[in-house]
This record gives C-alpha cells, sequence and structure tokens, in this order.
C-alpha cells in the first residue's frame, strides 16, 4: 500500500498543476455552468485514466522504442491546443448572456464531453509523467485488483481537481467579471493554450 500511496500522491500533484486540463475546467465553469463542467471533467478523467492504463501495459516502453511515434504525439497534440487557442481568440468578441440556461443545452454535454476526452488525451505529458513517475511508483508484481485500485484513484483525482476549478468558476462573481472582461479574459484563456501547445512542440 506504500507503493500506491505513493503513486495516488504524485498523481494528486500533477492533476493538480497547471495545464490545458485546469484551463479548460475554469473556462467552461465560467462561461457554460457547472453541469456542462461535470461532463468536460468527466471527459478528461477518462482520459487521464486511459493513459495510466497503457503506462501500465507499456506504451512508455513502446515510446521508448519507437521515439518518433512519440514525437507525431506530441506534434498531434500541440497542433490540437493551439487550435483551441485560435478559436477562443477569434471568438473572444461574442457576447455571453448571464441569463441563459445552466442545464447542459441540445449537445453540449456530449460535446464537453468529447472536448475534455480529446484534450487529455492530445496531450502526449501525462504519458511522460505516468511512464516514468507514476509506473516506478507502483510495486512490482501488482495485482490485477492493486492496478484497476491505481486506474480508480486516477480517475478519482483528476476529476477531483478539474471539477474543483469547474465549480469554483461557476458561481455569479467569476461570471459577472467574465462578461465585463470576455475580450481580454478569451485571449488570455487562447494564449495561455498556444504557449502551452508552443511549449509542448519545443521540449
Amino acid at each position: 500500500m506504500t507503493g500506491v500511496f505513493a503513486a495516488w500522491l504524485a498523481h494528486l500533484l500533477a492533476a493538480a498543476s497547471p495545464g490545458p486540463a485546469i484551463l479548460l475546467a475554469a473556462r467552461t465553469g465560467v462561461t457554460q455552468g457547472f453541469r456542462t463542467g461535470v461532463w468536460l471533467c468527466l471527459g478528461m478523467a477518462l482520459g487521464a485514466m486511459i493513459w495510466a492504463a497503457a503506462a501500465l501495459f507499456g506504451l512508455a516502453a513502446l515510446f521508448a522504442i519507437a521515439p518518433g511515434l512519440f514525437w507525431a504525439f506530441k506534434l498531434a497534440g500541440a497542433a490540437f491546443l493551439i487550435w483551441l487557442a485560435v478559436r477562443m481568440w477569434r471568438h473572444a468578441k461574442d457576447p455571453v448572456q448571464l441569463d441563459a440556461p445552466r442545464t447542459p443545452r441540445p449537445g453540449t454535454a456530449g460535446a464537453a464531453f468529447r472536448l475534455g476526452l480529446l484534450a487529455q488525451l492530445a496531450n502526449p505529458k501525462p504519458a511522460v509523467f505516468f511512464g516514468a513517475v507514476f509506473v516506478a511508483a507502483v510495486p512490482p508484481g501488482s495485482s490485477a485488483l492493486t492496478l484497476a485500485l491505481l486506474l480508480a484513484l486516477v480517475f478519482a483525482n483528476e476529476m477531483l481537481c478539474t471539477l474543483a476549478v469547474a465549480r469554483a468558476f461557476s458561481f455569479p462573481t467569476p461570471r459577472t467579471a467574465y462578461a465585463r472582461f470576455k475580450l481580454w479574459i478569451d485571449r488570455a484563456f487562447g494564449g495561455m493554450l498556444a504557449a502551452l501547445g508552443v511549449s509542448l512542440a519545443a521540449t
């Protein structure tokens, strides 16, 4: 259980650190409300669990054998983040309605879930974390039950961290501030996502 705790704590700290998941959770909470944010967070949590499972079953070893494949993942992920940044920048002038219904509109829940999943899978940095840090903390010869517990903890960590951010940004005060400064906030979010994409491609 010491190894399980170490793996859990390492991932919790990684999940809470600023990155595309935290940025998207904040923006979804402030623009579309908490309920839509839940669906985004579910997608991101599932994406993190997929990366963790892939690392546990040898994806890191595959990347070590075929570094070109890892570079392809990195470039694809960087392109996706930059595409999101461009969309935010282009739509920064679009008005926002604070009195809009807070329940997900038709298609919004599924779209938020897909965005969260794709954003998580498009970022190969979790693959590096899970392959280098997470797997190293997993006790050798762990049982299937232990591995299942670890995957469940990864899902819970990611869900907890992103959901907390989405909830914090869904309250009236952040939403009012967002409506007032939407142009600059969206461009700031877009700029940060673009910077993350460029950093991902360059490292």
